[in-house]
């Protein structure tokens, strides 16, 4: 009961979070209200929908109204809020970064609930976390960050990989081992983007033409 308790939690702050980062995102694209909470909403949903289809289960989204109604209250406060506060880009990357990790998680659970092999569980994960930023960004014109020079899908790998391993080899409460891991997502996503870490390129800078 407790670690279903926990899961809920962690569903809810990953739902609220990736909402405010989509609404964030699209107000600053100049979207109206209604393009503001579609945003929102794909932001929100859009990895776990993935997901579910893959898990060939019911879209969590589609029975749970919970969920729904939190992404419509979270919207309706983002749009409230940026009427007061106008420097919202760290609060855009903090609620995505925390969304991230949040949902990371989730995706790993529900990987590890259908008795499926890690690797596809780390996987299931990444996608979980990272689907609903691509549609996002795809939706607003822009490159996915996951395409892009930041360490996004590399955080999530890194965490979903950590958690794998603490509750197969360490003797830490399974609710320790999630919020640790979770902290540890936002962590690398914080210190990769202050330290501008990259992933290698295997190409030059000369700008070539695509073939």
């Amino acid at each position: 009961m407790v670690h279903e308790n926990l899961n809920l939690v962690i569903e809810i702050l990953g739902t609220i979070s990736f909402s405010m980062s989509g609404s964030f995102a699209a107000m600053q694209k100049r979207l109206d209200p209604f393009g503001v909470l579609i945003i929102a909403f794909v932001t929100s949903v859009g990895g776990g929908t993935v997901r579910d289809i893959l898990l060939d289960v019911p879209v969590f989204w589609m029975h749970n109204m919970l969920m729904c109604s939190l992404i419509f209250i979270t919207c309706i406060l983002s749009m409230i809020f940026k009427s007061i506060e106008k420097k919202f880009r760290v609060t855009l990357f903090l609620f995505d970064s925390f969304g991230l990790g949040l949902f990371t998680i989730v995706g790993i659970q529900k990987g590890l609930s259908a008795d499926l092999h890690p690797l596809i569980c780390l996987t299931l994960g990444t996608i979980t976390g990272c689907f609903g930023g691509i549609i996002r960004d795809i939706l607003l014109n822009r490159i996915p960050l996951i395409f892009r020079k930041e360490i996004y899908a590399t955080a999530c790998l890194l965490g979903g990989s950590v958690f794998l391993m603490l509750i197969k080899y360490s003797s830490f409460t399974y609710t320790f081992v999630q919020i640790s891991t979770i902290l540890l997502i936002v962590l690398i996503r914080t210190l990769a983007v202050k330290y501008h870490w990259q992933i290698p390129k295997f190409y030059g800078t000369d700008q070539t033409s695509e073939m």
